[in-house]
């Protein structure tokens, strides 16, 4: 989880603002390999891995309009973090399959990154922070978890630090109505904002150890026991042109446009999509009502850090808060909840405009002392990342 330091309290003047941004001190809640003294790097060894990894035939064009020589990406280019190499333009985003390359000890060992509304919808809230959160303790989801939260996974990537992990949601494609390939996590959980770049090998995992077994039984576990659903990789990702222009580990810059959206495809072909996969998929509230307005939010994900080790889904629900960390940007939500680490990107349900839950934020930032979550409220640039997404599959 993006983790901040203890906040100065809200002021109305652009000194106090500026203050406020001195003090925070954000690592994505998404989780990497300094938690938990993780390994930094992948679980196998070179050798080892090359003789593992399969390109598909059909490789993407793309890779070769960039000049990348795919037996090179194969035999370990793609772990190549030049900053030359690693730093794209936001339309350059690459990610060939390698099949079998999220193994269940490299899924285990995943940890955490160095980190339409309409504006008379939400101007009673622009530039307000509320009094902080009480805690709320994260609940366990009942088991299976592909019965209760079928939509919600996990997303595996790699970066200059080795594997991480972050938390996501299944989300309706209006472009393919009951057959979406579309997934909502966080910004941070793609791209590492201003001086960065796109992550590779991203990979969507739904219902994640759906049987909920604790981590001394998932020891020798079977990729299908941790995926019961299939390895679904991302041919596309898209987020807010904000985060990569600002977005950072530190000062908490980026965090009210923290979103991105997904486009996956099975690890091994098929004919179903995620959507048919998993049986559902959330719509996404793109006019959610002012903070005052809504009764409850639930946030889902897997949270990795202390006193949790990544393997479990758990959920928050609390009436939400507002949290403004520049009053030249939306404020976000806010909620109590100790998920950690790991959280980033998970879904944020509530009671949508037709009375049916939908997705309406994202896990974005946190504290380090792990007490309450912010998340972005989605207004049209969220609106206009979805839909880009979606059009540029309309006619697959």
């Amino acid at each position: 989880m993006r983790s901040i330091r203890p906040r100065a309290r809200r002021g109305s003047s652009a000194v106090a603002a500026a203050a406020l941004a001195t003090v925070l001190a954000l690592t994505a809640t998404a989780c990497g390999p300094e938690d938990d003294n993780a390994d930094a790097g992948p679980s196998a060894s070179a050798d080892q891995q090359r003789e593992d990894f399969s390109l598909p035939a059909d490789l993407d064009q793309a890779l070769k309009d960039l000049d990348i020589d795919l037996d090179k990406w194969k035999d370990g280019a793609w772990n190549n973090w030049d900053k030359d190499k690693w730093l794209r333009e936001a339309g350059e985003f690459i990610n060939p399959i390698i099949e079998d390359l999220w193994k269940p000890d490299r899924m285990k060992e995943a940890r955490e990154p160095d980190k339409p509304v309409e504006e008379e919808d939400i101007s009673g809230d622009q530039g307000v922070t509320d009094p902080d959160p009480q805690p709320v303790d994260a609940q366990p989801v009942s088991t299976p978890y592909s019965a209760g939260a079928p939509e919600a996974g996990k997303v595996f990537f790699d970066g200059p630090e080795g594997s991480m992990v972050c938390s996501a949601t299944v989300v309706q494609d209006p472009a393919h109505p009951g057959k979406s390939n579309l997934v909502w996590t966080a910004g941070h959980c793609v791209h590492a904002g201003k001086g960065g770049g796109w992550y590779k090998n991203l990979a969507f995992v739904p219902s994640y150890n759906d049987a909920g077994r604790s981590a001394a039984e998932l020891e020798n576990a079977t990729r299908e026991e941790l995926a019961p659903k299939g390895v679904w990789w991302a041919d596309w990702a898209q987020t807010s042109s904000q985060w990569i222009d600002t977005g950072a580990p530190v000062g908490g810059q980026g965090a009210p446009y923290d979103f991105a959206v997904l486009h996956v495809k099975p690890e091994g072909g098929g004919g179903k999509s995620l959507e048919e996969t998993v049986g559902g998929a959330l719509p996404v509230e793109f006019n959610a009502p002012q903070v005052k307005d809504i009764t409850s939010l639930t946030a889902t994900g897997y949270p990795a850090a202390a006193p949790f080790d990544g393997q479990l889904m758990h959920q928050c629900t609390d009436k939400p808060g507002r949290l403004s960390l520049d009053t030249a940007q939306p404020t976000m939500y806010r909620i109590g909840c100790r998920m950690t680490a790991g959280s980033s990107g998970g879904g944020w349900v509530a009671t949508g405009s037709d009375g049916k839950p939908a997705l309406v934020s994202n896990t974005s930032i946190g504290p380090s002392n792990a007490t309450w979550l912010a998340g972005p409220h989605l207004g049209p640039e969220a609106k206009g990342v979805y839909n880009a997404v979606s059009r540029k599959f309309a006619n697959n």
